[in-house]
């Protein structure tokens, strides 16, 4: 396997420091960022609502806060970051909601070790797990669910 990893590396490196220098990926990146915020902003607002006016157990209240939020992202992320305009938004769909899964699997394992492990209040749980699991999301995103 270190072969196989010994053989990849190079190539990789190359990729990124090609990726870079390129203005655009910068570019898309702060657009992701925008998009991000937005998502986590109606993540937030989802949850703290649903945790407090609905009275909805924490874990509920973290998947319908998900599905919103990701409904939300798929939407600006292909129509304003990556400004996909090629392949079948069914596809991509189906690859961004992969993506996010992967992302808020990763999310709900912080959320659960903040609230039950550290006994951290859950909105600022919420908060930093989303933090934590972003960067997953934008390498699926843009490697994967929009690729060109």
């Amino acid at each position: 396997m270190t072969d196989e990893i010994a053989a990849v590396a190079p190539r990789l490196r190359t990729r990124v420091r090609l990726g870079l220098r390129r203005p655009g990926n910068w570019l898309e990146l702060l657009r992701f960022a925008v998009v991000g915020a937005s998502g986590y902003a109606v993540n937030l607002a989802v949850f703290t609502l649903s945790v407090h006016a609905l009275e909805l157990h924490f874990r509920t209240a973290a998947v319908l806060a998900f599905l919103v939020a990701v409904t939300n992202n798929f939407v600006l992320n292909r129509r304003w970051t990556f400004k996909v305009s090629h392949g079948h938004a069914g596809f991509q769909a189906a690859r961004f909601l992969f993506v996010s899964l992967a992302a808020f699997v990763v999310n709900l394992a912080v959320l659960e070790a903040l609230v039950n492990g550290a006994g951290m209040a859950e909105v600022p749980a919420q908060a930093i797990a989303i933090a934590v699991a972003t960067p997953c999301n934008f390498l699926g995103n843009k490697l994967w669910s929009f690729a060109r």
